[in-house]
């Protein structure tokens, strides 16, 4: 069953915008009494029926509500360099939006190779995956933000930095037992500085590794994303 994004439903009663109205009936050739299924992305799932099948307007009736759906049991967060190559980085988004994801910020570091994103194109790839993967809740995409500004402003109780250096770093896996909150700091293709790791250190974030291979920025991103899931749904 087709699933829409309806951020502002309210009522038994809603009438899809036009993008969504031609999807359904233009698209799809959904008629009058055809279920559909919507969310909101604050957790919100519903069951409807469409009782006017209107190509720009369609509106449907709501049958069913299901509040806090597939809520999961802790917050993630992930401040990830966006890539020189802007489909990697859309990549990422959509992989962790289906694997599980509250926060995103785009980090601005020393060695970034991109410095400009376009926000509502973000917007609209997460909004997609969150559809594909029948997910309620819609992961907040920040704007490109300085690392050192996120270093100094987070407020998640577990914090981390993936890098590559040669150092005393812990797994990530074995790190996450003790909180319901995380921060991922995942670096640029050229790595953070030595500077950076130092600055997040002293700001108490703990060096991480994911694993013996060097990953590319989006890889490293998915793999941390997949391991807190994994580890926390036990």
């Amino acid at each position: 069953m087709q699933l829409f994004f309806t951020p502002d439903i309210t009522g038994t009663q809603y009438t899809l915008n036009e993008t969504e109205s031609k999807h359904a009936i233009r698209v799809l050739r959904l008629s009058i009494d055809d279920q559909i299924q919507l969310v909101d992305g604050k957790g919100n799932f519903f069951e409807a029926k469409i009782i006017d099948a209107h190509p720009k307007r369609c509106t449907i009736e709501v049958i069913a509500k299901k509040t806090a759906f597939n809520q999961r049991n802790h917050y993630l967060h992930m401040a990830v360099a966006p890539t020189k190559n802007i489909d990697r980085f859309e990549w990422f988004l959509e992989k962790a939006t289906e694997i599980g994801i509250d926060e995103i910020t785009p980090i601005l570091c020393e060695h970034s190779e991109r410095k400009v994103i376009k926000n509502e194109r973000l917007e609209k790839v997460i909004v997609s995956a969150m559809k594909q993967s029948i997910k309620a809740y819609l992961p907040k995409l920040n704007p490109l933000t300085p690392l050192q500004t996120l270093i100094s402003s987070a407020t998640e109780k577990s914090k981390f930095i993936a890098h590559c250096y040669e150092q005393d770093k812990r797994e990530l896996k074995n790190e996450l037992k003790n909180s319901d909150s995380h921060l991922i700091l995942i670096g640029p293709e050229g790595d953070f500085s030595p500077e950076e790791v130092k600055l997040a250190m002293e700001n108490l974030y703990t060096p991480v590794s994911l694993g013996q291979s060097r990953l590319r920025t989006e890889t490293a991103a998915v793999v941390a994303c997949h391991t807190v899931n994994l580890l926390k749904s036990e």
